[in-house]
């Protein structure tokens, strides 16, 4: 073993022989290894029999709980057999992985002095070929990696194949182990990664018989099958874990972050990247390349080809900067690793939290509790129309603020950690708010600004926590009081707002909208009437001010700050709208709240006309979709009897070459034959339109246009005035 170097960790990896194997940070930003044995323990709900396990060491914890042991063990084969052998109910509890355990044991966590600026990341992004034309395979023989983009910091290093040969591959693959061996960066990170990029590599170098030498310390990389779950989905997906390294996949990462904002229309590489403004909305200087022109471009325009790829690589960089602080952040509080973090949910990671506090206290632990359903917290949409000065008030952090204004701990909580760690918590965030806004270093404020807004989310998750039935420090009951206590002090704030003349227009948990045209000019008077009637401890902020806001139904509406139109609400920004109706909806909306654009009733007898006359272009009425199944998979699970048939993936089985799970997939109705009941039946490909052989359905389209203006007849009039002062009246 060697003796622990200086400088902050930067990377873990423990081997099956039970050896830890450290990165560190330098002085001059390089890394340094080191190992020191791995002390593997676990908690029991019971000792062994005497003898049981040579070489564990079992000691009696104190306190009450469903784990009143420790077992520690001297090697890992024999913590291996110790948890083996107690599989099966809740006889053992053990932190996994044993990074996180090693972390835990030593209070240590990764990056700890290192700010996001000094993380060695590296960004990466292949091209690929197959000769028939048909969507790349890396198990074909013939089909080739045609070049590997890797971006460190500023500088691009494009390994592109030299010949098409396995000898040619087999130099690049091997290229790339040398590459990053000697770059040594601490992430490696790429859009879909996981699916496509390392996945394929995978796929070659075991044909070509190259090893994975991409982690650190020597290290292949591991693969196996995993699954996350993003809101109520789950997305299955190859994982590659890298010794010592991280993989980071903003594909799942912009999922994550859309369950939140409901911003997002679609997830790939460019879409995201110009819906973040890292590539301009018209393109800008970005290069475009259609999957069957690559292999042209780097055949016979090789600066295309590298343009195009330096393109993919900036935009994942952008994103990446944009979604990995967060997650950077989350490793310095807790036991965790960075990849572990992008990929874990909340509860787990508030677990190892108490784990830790109750393992270094030597208390017993316990199982995680039955949680009863509960009312939830305060929902309520007041208004239905277009209202000027509007005003949005946010309880700051109100569960959080509530759970400390009660100041009591979980029942399963008998050594107190709940809310120290959740004052404490808030505390940090409070701090890193004030650094972000008055710092003049405008690193040290982009850094603060990150961390306050990882605290913000970990603080905002304790109250989930209680509420979670897999939380093993869960308490339904507190849980309940925390949202009764809510619904009551909201519908207080609502009183007192009405009160001095606002109208309400939606209230939940996450704030309240109101139009208060006296208080326009000078929202701090009402905060301060409203904020009379909080109790201590708890504050109101003022969150921002809008021209104007459509109130369409419940959580579903559009704020204009007078630059922007925000819109929440699948109802208002539906991913799979049909361009045609999402113009209406857009220049509705617009009209709406006075920026301008397009006359939504004018539009409607427009596509009156030409929808009849087969006039509208066929990109205006195609449904765009992402597809949630390889085509393969699909036609299988069909095969087998499997329902429902879904017109995109109807469509995918046609398409020449094939989509892949995660790609869009663009088709529009054709008319109906004879026995035709389904739009599935119906669907075709974009890129078979023909307006006399395979024409569009004009009886379809000109349906979704009537249901469209029946359900927005409402508002087409009002929409040519702009907004009034009140229009509440509408409806």
């Amino acid at each position: 073993m060697t003796a622990p170097a200086a400088g902050s960790l930067c990377g873990i990896w423990v081997d099956r022989d039970g050896t830890v194997h450290l990165s560190h940070r330098t002085a001059d930003g390089g890394r340094l290894a080191s190992s020191v044995p791995l002390r593997p323990f676990a908690w029991l709900a019971e000792a062994p029999d005497d003898g049981a396990f040579a070489g564990v060491e079992v000691r009696p914890l104190e306190g009450e709980g469903a784990f009143t042991w420790i077992a520690e063990a001297e090697s890992l084969s024999t913590y291996d057999a110790l948890v083996k052998s107690t599989r099966g109910g809740w006889a053992c509890d053990a932190v996994k992985p044993l990074e996180s355990q090693h972390l835990l044991r030593e209070r240590q966590r990764l990056f700890a002095d290192v700010s996001f600026g000094q993380l060695r990341r590296c960004q990466l992004d292949i091209e690929t070929d197959s000769p028939d034309g048909s969507f790349s395979d890396a198990d074909k023989p013939e089909d080739r990696v045609l070049a590997i983009g890797l971006r460190f910091g500023d500088r691009d290093r494009t390994l592109v194949l030299a010949e098409k040969t396995d000898a040619a591959e087999k130099a690049l693959l091997e290229q790339l182990n040398a590459v990053l061996a000697e770059e040594d960066p601490d992430t490696l990170e790429g859009h879909n990664i996981f699916k496509f990029d390392l996945d394929y590599l995978r796929r070659r170098a075991k044909r070509l018989k190259v090893p994975c030498a991409w982690g650190r310390f020597g290290q292949r990389a591991k693969f196996r099958s995993s699954r996350l779950k993003v809101a109520e989905r789950w997305i299955d997906f190859p994982r590659c874990d890298l010794p010592g390294r991280t993989v980071v996949d903003t594909f799942l990462l912009v999922q994550l972050y859309d369950i939140s904002t409901r911003e997002l229309t679609a997830f790939g590489l460019k879409d995201v990247a110009i819906h973040f403004g890292i590539t301009p909305a018209d393109g800008g200087d970005r290069t475009y390349l259609a999957g069957n022109l690559i292999h042209q471009a780097y055949t016979d325009d090789r600066p295309t080809f590298l343009a195009y790829l330096a393109d993919d690589l900036r935009e994942t960089k952008g994103i990446a900067d944009r979604l990995l602080p967060t997650y950077f952040e989350q490793v310095k509080t807790f036991p965790i690793t960075l990849q572990e973090a992008t990929l874990r949910g909340t509860t787990g990671k508030i677990d190892l939290l108490f784990l830790e506090h109750y393992f270094h206290a030597g208390r017993a632990t316990p199982v995680p509790p039955e949680v009863r359903p509960f009312e939830g917290g305060f929902t309520r949409s007041f208004e239905t129309g277009v209202f000027k000065h509007v005003l949005h008030f946010d309880v700051a952090s109100l569960y959080p603020s509530l759970l400390l204004n009660i100041g009591r701990n979980p029942v399963n909580d008998p050594l107190g950690v709940f809310i120290p760690l959740l004052k404490q918590l808030r505390e940090y965030r409070l701090r890193y708010k004030r650094l972000a806004r008055e710092s003049d270093d405008v690193e040290e404020r982009a850094e603060a600004a990150a961390r306050q807004a990882s605290f913000k989310i970990l603080i905002n998750s304790f109250y989930g926590y209680l509420g979670f039935s897999g939380a093993r420090f869960g308490d339904g009951e507190l849980a309940a009081e925390v949202t009764r206590r809510g619904r009551e002090l909201l519908q207080g704030l609502i009183d007192e707002l009405q009160r001095q003349g606002a109208t309400i227009l939606e209230a939940d948990t996450d704030g309240i909208y109101l139009s208060a045209p006296d208080y326009f000019e000078q929202p701090e008077q009402l905060l301060a009437k409203a904020s009379a009637i909080l109790p201590e401890g708890i504050e109101l902020e003022y969150d921002g001010r809008y021209d104007a806001m459509f109130c369409y139904k419940a959580k579903n509406y559009a704020i204009y700050d007078g630059e922007r139109i925000t819109l929440k609400g699948s109802a208002l920004r539906s991913r799979g709208m049909e361009p045609f109706l999402k113009r209406l909806s857009d220049s509705l909306i617009s009209h709406l709240l006075g920026a301008g654009g397009e006359s939504p009733a004018d539009l409607v007898v427009q596509y009156r006309d030409t929808i009849p006359a087969g006039k509208v272009a066929i990109a205006d009425l195609a449904k765009t979709e992402v597809l949630s199944q390889n085509p393969d998979a699909y036609e299988r699970f069909i095969a087998g009897g499997g329902k429902p048939r879904r017109a995109s993936a109807e469509v995918s089985l046609r398409m020449q070459p094939p989509p892949r799970m995660g790609d869009r997939v663009s088709y529009y109705i054709l008319p109906r034959q004879k026995g035709q009941t389904s739009d599935w039946q119906r669907a075709n490909p974009v890129g078979e339109y023909d307006p006399l052989q395979a024409p569009y359905d004009p009886k379809y389209y000109l349906k979704k246009l009537e249901d469209w203006v029946t359900r927005y007849e409402p508002f087409l009039d009002a929409a040519k005035l702009g907004p009034t002062e009140q229009q509440g009246e509408l409806l």
